[in-house]
């Protein structure tokens, strides 16, 4: 997915939440956000971590991470 958004939106300034590529499911191209999964990322993060530490991991540390215009969307697709 992550290759198909950078061909198609080569001319755009996207940022991509690193080690969550697997993640992602979309752009919005009114705002030039990328979307992620937040299933997906929970998922990802159970490679390292037990699943009560990979979602309070990823409250704090990636979702709840504020970096601009561009931060991902974190979409609330659940288990």
């Amino acid at each position: 997915m992550l290759e198909t958004i950078l061909e198609i939106y080569q001319d755009e300034d996207l940022l991509i939440a690193d080690g969550f590529d697997e993640a992602i499911i979309g752009i919005d191209d009114s705002s030039m956000r990328i979307i992620y999964s937040v299933a997906k990322c929970i998922h990802i993060l159970e490679k390292d971590m037990e699943t009560i530490d990979a979602v309070e991991y990823f409250g704090y540390n990636v979702k709840g991470a504020y970096v601009g215009d561009k931060t991902p969307i974190w979409c609330e697709d659940f288990f």
